[in-house]
């Protein structure tokens, strides 16, 4: 196969990125999990996703885009889910769903690249970094040598596996499978940097496809039925690859169109039921598979919005916001504290928890693995036994 060749490749949704050799020497005890990343890309709007039914602030900012009273489903006397999330409800009921509310970071950057940048290498609001919070973790404490890669990307951008950290992008398994028999070994030898790598990167993806081909033909389909939005399929894709036991630490999945300046009541109520369903059905599947106490699954979003609605019957770009973590280690209800709707920041919401105590608990709590890169200023929570 010639370079060319090889390069196409990229066109296809499938690429294969190489750690150094020398990152992938060691065994953290529990590398046996995997984390479960879904970005919410555009910026979810939290305050219609944790609604603070009782607060009377929230129908005075939000006369028109507010949830009825009457309509939310209650999780305390004080705050409740947007109705799309109903089939949240199980997971919350027992104590599989954590809340953390109000997540964001000091000095909040507005742009939707700058501030999904800052989440995803877990950077300081004026500090720039070339490397995801995983590819940081891994660098720190690497994965086993004999894992296919250290993450799966099956929507979106690798966010936080770039860099170093070898990862796969593909659109399904299948598809990576077909493009990885196209390969041919390499026996060429060379003392050209640039070919070398791409060599290597050749040989990753032969193996990472050979890998996926004899565990997804030993593997049943699924028994669950999945929803058929980009979110749902991407989350069959990955219960497939936790029911073939891929070796990876990290499965990345996207839910776009958050980004609501205008018309957001039918535009959100729908996104949040897309999201609901898929992590229902993924939730039920992967209990089948004996495998969710392995598996936390994280939200995330660059930002969340506004506190007020605007003149377009839509939200502009906030700060702080709620996230979920799912799993059969999760430790259900609330972390963190709801953001004040009078004690407002320029008409935005003040985050009461660090995003990167968020990475700090996944870390320390999720994976066995220390997160020295974080500092000592972001302390885990307790939303993970």
């Amino acid at each position: 196969m010639n370079r060319r060749d090889f390069l196409g490749m990229a066109g296809t949704g499938v690429t294969c990125l190489l750690a150094p050799r020398w990152l992938q020497a060691a065994m953290a005890p529990a590398w046996g999990r995997v984390l479960v990343l879904v970005e919410l890309q555009g910026g979810n709007d939290g305050l219609n996703t944790v609604v603070p039914y009782r607060d009377s602030r929230y129908y005075e900012l939000r006369p028109r885009l507010a949830i009825a009273r009457d309509k939310v489903l209650p999780l305390s006397d004080q705050i409740g889910f947007n109705p799309a999330l109903e089939p949240l409800m199980s997971a919350w009921q027992s104590k599989e769903l954590a809340l953390i509310l109000g997540v964001g970071y000091p000095q909040p950057n507005r742009s939707h690249f700058r501030s999904i940048e800052i989440w995803e290498t877990a950077s300081d609001s004026e500090e720039t970094l070339q490397q995801g919070w995983l590819a940081r973790l891994f660098a720190q404490t690497p994965p086993p040598a004999d894992y296919t890669a250290h993450g799966v990307v099956l929507g979106g951008a690798a966010g936080p596996l770039m860099g170093d950290a070898s990862h796969i992008v593909v659109q399904n398994a299948e598809q990576f499978v077909q493009q990885g028999k196209r390969l041919t070994a390499s026996q060429t030898v060379s003392h050209n940097a640039a070919l070398d790598h791409m060599l290597r990167v050749q040989q990753e993806t032969i193996h990472a496809a050979s890998t996926l081909q004899d565990r997804l033909a030993a593997t049943p389909t699924l028994e669950k039925e999945f929803p058929k939005t980009p979110i749902g399929q991407q989350l069959a894709a990955a219960a497939r690859l936790l029911g073939a036991r891929v070796p990876v630490v990290a499965i990345k999945v996207s839910h776009g169109g958050f980004d609501t300046h205008v018309n957001q009541r039918g535009t959100h109520d729908r996104l949040l039921g897309e999201l609901a369903t898929s992590l229902a059905a993924f939730r039920e599947a992967v209990v089948k598979q004996n495998r969710w106490n392995e598996v936390l699954v994280l939200t995330y979003s660059e930002f969340g919005r506004r506190a007020g609605e605007n003149g377009s019957n839509g939200t502009d770009h906030g700060t702080a916001a709620p996230h979920f973590a799912l799993g059969g280690r999760v430790r259900g209800g609330f972390y963190g504290q709801q953001p004040s709707l009078t004690q407002l920041s320029e008409g935005d919401l003040i985050h009461r928890v660090d995003f990167r105590s968020v990475y700090a608990t996944v870390g320390k709590r999720f994976l066995g693995t220390p997160m020295d890169f974080l500092g000592q200023s972001h302390p885990p929570l307790d939303f993970v036994a």
